[in-house]
């Protein structure tokens, strides 16, 4: 055995005759202690609980540490699942079908198509959605916020209406999340007249390539390698950006022309 594991006969010998370390038993003590107060929470309890009620009964001692003794006897807090299967959600969400798949716009506001992307600033993330027009790839309406919900999504969406005022008719497209399938999202594109489209199931991006394309190309060309302080640095950001976007920069796909070239070319 000695030969097996590398060592001395005198060295084995020398180890069985020392026992155990204090350190171990100190371990011993402290799971006890551990594991009781693991059990009196029903065993919800995780790492940072624990080492919590420790400190509050005097007993100092550090987290990893409970981490350690927690992971190697495989006592870990029980979690409840983040997402919850709903009765009814796959058909809420396969009525809104993909109308803009194969439609190449020929004029503006025929197909609008929204999005949100994740920009970080001062060390946490922002959420940015963006409202397009298919025809010239032309930022017709954009919002940006701390939070990813409806309310982003239908200010950069009226900010789009107010600067185009459409026809009904439109074919807005998006992702199927829920910022753009709940109801007051819906709502408000049917009082506008306006033709509600989604990605086909599958998650395919080809949807929704062009803002895709876009999201890309602003993190590219000014995002990425930059570190940004705080909400109104990447809100200046953002703000400078998109003007540029529009009548500056050229696209191939434009031929070579701004979108709002384009626009006054197609007129």
């Amino acid at each position: 055995m000695c030969r097996l594991y590398g060592v001395t006969r005198a060295g084995y010998y020398a180890w069985r005759a020392r026992g155990r370390s204090q350190r171990n038993r100190d371990d011993e003590t402290l799971w006890s202690k551990i594991d009781r107060i693991h059990r009196q929470s029903r065993c919800l309890y995780g790492s940072p609980r624990i080492h919590d009620a420790l400190r509050k009964s005097g007993i100092r001692v550090g987290r990893k540490r409970v981490e350690r003794l927690m992971r190697s006897r495989g006592v870990k807090a029980r979690c409840a699942r983040i997402y919850r299967s709903k009765k009814g959600l796959k058909q809420y969400f396969n009525g809104i079908p993909n109308h803009s798949y194969g439609i190449v716009p020929t004029r503006p506001n025929q197909v609008w198509v929204g999005d949100i992307t994740y920009l970080k600033a001062g060390g946490q993330w922002r959420y940015l959605a963006v409202v397009m027009d298919k025809f010239s790839r032309r930022i017709i309406g954009w919002s940006l916020s701390r939070f990813k919900d409806t309310d982003l999504t239908l200010r950069a969406f009226n900010q789009a209406v107010v600067n185009r005022d459409p026809r009904p008719g439109t074919i807005f497209h998006s992702d199927r999340g829920t910022e753009y399938g709940a109801y007051s999202f819906r709502d408000r594109l049917a009082e506008l007249g306006f033709v509600q489209s989604m990605n086909r199931i599958g998650g395919k991006m080809t949807d929704n390539a062009t803002m895709e394309s876009f999201f890309h190309t602003m993190k590219a060309e000014g995002i990425h390698g930059v570190t940004f302080a705080n909400n109104q640095a990447i809100a200046n950001h953002v703000r400078s950006y998109i003007p540029f976007y529009n009548s500056k920069r050229s696209h191939s796909a434009l031929g070579y022309l701004s979108p709002e070239e384009f626009e006054w070319k197609m007129a």
